[in-house]
């Protein structure tokens, strides 16, 4: 795999004068395959998580409240990065196979992580080091 294969893709949002709503996934979606299971992940303000790589699922991050840095490496050591913002209308699809961390850029942040099957240990790997990367 390749960090070519990482794509983002916007959102639909709904406007009206006591809010909006967000429509996150539907299974008409091209990006969606299956669910499987959902995470919501809390990242302290200036705090890093990861690294994470899944040998098998396709993650759909999308970032609910803050800002979020997403550092991607496939396996032959390529390298993505994008920002996704609670103000933005973006999802973002990881591939398996590529290594990701995530960084809160401003405040306490909070991103949503639908994966296509269930959690499984055997099926992701962790690390605190790719690539000379190191995360406390």
């Amino acid at each position: 795999m390749t960090v070519k294969l990482i794509k983002t893709y916007k959102i639909k949002k709904f406007k009206s004068i006591k809010g909006e709503i967000i429509k996150y996934v539907s299974k008409k979606d091209k990006y969606f395959k299956n669910f499987g299971e959902v995470y919501f992940n809390i990242i302290k303000k200036n705090q890093t998580k990861g690294w994470n790589l899944h040998k098998k699922n396709i993650c759909l991050a999308m970032c609910l409240v803050g800002k979020v840095r997403f550092h991607l490496i496939d396996l032959k050591n390529k390298e993505f990065k994008i920002v996704l913002s609670s103000t933005g209308n973006k999802i973002l699809k990881i591939p398996p196979k590529v290594w990701f961390s995530f960084k809160s850029l401003n405040v306490d942040s909070m991103i949503v992580n639908l994966i296509n099957d269930i959690h499984s240990d055997n099926e992701v790997q962790k690390n605190i080091k790719v690539k000379g990367y190191l995360i406390k």
